[in-house]
């Protein structure tokens, strides 16, 4: 069904919103939908941006320590 729309289809649609709904309405609609998009993408950064923090916090050193040469003569 949503398949046969087509390019009239959704222009009768979108001018029967705009009587529906008057141009004043939707424009700070969208401008809240905006703002909610823009918010989303600043959550999602500091939610990145926090899981990298942690993970570099609990990284380990590895790297053999400088007694190494010591621990041979024990052996």
């Amino acid at each position: 069904m949503l398949n046969n729309i087509g390019l009239p289809g959704l222009l009768l649609i979108a001018v029967v919103v705009l009587v529906l709904f008057g141009r004043g309405k939707i424009s700070s609609l969208m401008g809240e939908v905006g703002k909610g998009i823009t918010s989303f993408k600043k959550g999602v950064n500091e939610g990145t941006a926090e899981l990298e923090q942690d993970l570099n916090d609990d990284a380990k050193d590895v790297t053999p320590a400088a007694d190494s040469a010591t621990d041979k003569d024990k052996v």
